[in-house]
C-alpha cells in the first residue's frame, strides 16, 4: 500500500533573458497560487542556463533579475522557499546518479533536445543532452509530488516518472521517489508570439515586438499590443470559429488570462468587434495588470543584498530537505560513508 505523501510543489525559470508575459501568466502567477495550497520550492535554473553559452560576468545578476521577478509576482520567501539552483549542490549529485539509472534511448525521444540542435547535434553540449536527467534530479531531491509544466515539457516530466520508477524498482525500494503529477490547467499555459499565433513566446526570439517583457513600461506595453499581428475579421462569437485564427486566438487568450476569465466569456463580451477597439482594450488591461509588477520588479533590482539574502535563505532551506533525501540515495546505491 502507498503512504500518502505530502504534497510538495517544485518549478523554476532559467535566467537567460528578460522575463515576459508568457512567463508571468504560464508560471509565476501559477506559483503564486501554489505557495497556498502546497509546500513551495522555487528555484532559479543557473545549472541549466549553461548548458547553452552564458556570459559569466552576467549571470549572476540575472538571477537576481528573475528573484526579483518571483517577488514582484507574488511569491513570499516566508512561504515558498526560493534559491538558486547553483546553489544546492544536491541537484547535481543526484542528477549524476539518474545518469546511471537513465536508458539513452529515453533520451533519444526527447523531441526539445531535436528542436534546440536541429541539423547539428553533435555540436551542441552533453549538458544539454542530459538537461532532462538534471530536471529529474531537481524534481526528485525534494521528492516533489507536483510540477507546473507547459505543454512542451510533460514529455520530460514523463521521463522524470521514468527515472523515478526505475531507481525505485533497480534497488528494490518501493515508493521511495513519488511519481510527480503535470499540473497544466488554467488559463495562460501557452502564451503565443504577438508576431506569430503559431509560436509560443519566448525569450530568445531577435524580436522584441514578440514578446511583452515584464520591465516594459506602459508606453511600449501599448505600441507593442497595437503593434501585434491580427487579421482583418471582426472577433467570433465562438471559440470554435477561433480555432482557424492563430493570432485572433492568441490575444483572447491573453486578455482572458490577464483577467482571469475564460476565452468565451471574452468572446461573448467582443464577439463583431474588430481590432481597433479590442487592441487598446487589451492594451489597458496588460498594463493595469503588469505596472505594479514591473514597478516592484525594479524596486527588488535596486537592492541586490537583499536579493542576496532572500536566496541565501532559500538555499538553507532548500538543503535541508535536500540533503537528507542524497544521503538516502548515496546509502541505497552504495556508496562509501567513511
Amino acid at each position: 500500500m502507498t503512504t500518502p505523501r505530502h504534497p510538495r510543489v517544485l518549478s523554476g525559470v532559467q535566467p537567460t533573458g528578460a522575463l515576459h508575459l508568457g512567463n508571468y501568466l504560464g508560471a509565476l502567477v501559477k506559483f503564486t497560487r501554489l505557495q497556498h495550497e502546497m509546500e513551495t520550492f522555487i528555484f532559479v535554473a543557473d545549472l541549466h542556463a549553461i548548458t547553452q553559452w552564458q556570459d559569466p560576468k552576467l549571470l549572476k545578476s540575472q538571477v537576481r533579475e528573475i528573484a526579483a521577478a518571483y517577488l514582484a509576482a507574488g511569491l513570499d520567501p516566508k512561504i515558498a522557499t526560493i534559491f538558486p539552483q547553483s546553489a544546492v549542490p544536491e541537484h547535481a549529485e543526484l542528477a549524476w546518479v539518474f545518469n546511471c539509472v537513465a536508458r539513452l534511448g529515453w533520451l533519444d525521444r526527447m523531441t526539445q533536445f531535436k528542436d534546440k540542435a536541429g541539423k547539428h547535434k553533435e555540436r551542441e553540449s552533453v549538458g544539454l543532452y542530459t538537461y532532462p536527467v538534471l530536471q529529474a534530479a531537481d524534481i526528485l531531491i525534494y521528492k516533489a509530488t507536483h510540477v507546473p509544466v507547459g505543454e512542451d515539457q510533460k514529455q520530460h516530466l514523463e521521463l522524470t516518472r521514468d527515472i523515478a520508477q526505475k531507481f525505485n524498482h533497480d534497488f528494490d525500494v518501493p515508493d521511495f521517489f513519488p511519481q510527480p503529477e503535470a499540473v497544466i490547467e488554467g488559463p495562460g499555459a501557452r502564451i503565443m508570439s504577438l508576431r506569430d499565433g503559431t509560436s509560443k513566446m519566448s525569450k530568445s526570439d531577435p524580436s522584441d515586438y514578440s514578446r511583452i517583457n515584464l520591465t516594459d513600461d506602459a508606453d511600449a506595453i501599448l505600441q507593442k499590443v497595437r503593434k501585434a499581428r491580427t487579421d482583418p475579421e471582426p472577433l467570433p462569437e465562438t471559440l470554435e470559429e477561433l480555432k482557424a485564427r492563430p493570432e485572433a486566438q492568441n490575444l483572447v487568450g491573453i486578455y482572458a488570462a490577464l483577467d482571469g476569465r475564460t476565452s468565451a466569456d471574452v468572446l461573448t463580451e467582443f464577439a463583431g468587434v474588430g481590432f481597433g477597439t479590442f487592441k487598446p482594450r487589451l492594451a489597458d488591461l496588460a498594463v493595469a495588470k503588469l505596472g505594479p509588477v514591473g514597478e516592484a520588479m525594479r524596486r527588488y533590482m535596486s537592492d541586490p543584498a537583499e536579493i542576496d539574502r532572500i536566496l541565501t535563505a532559500g538555499a538553507a532551506r532548500a538543503r535541508e530537505v535536500a540533503a537528507p533525501t542524497l544521503a538516502e540515495v548515496k546509502s541505497i546505491v552504495g556508496y562509501w560513508a567513511g
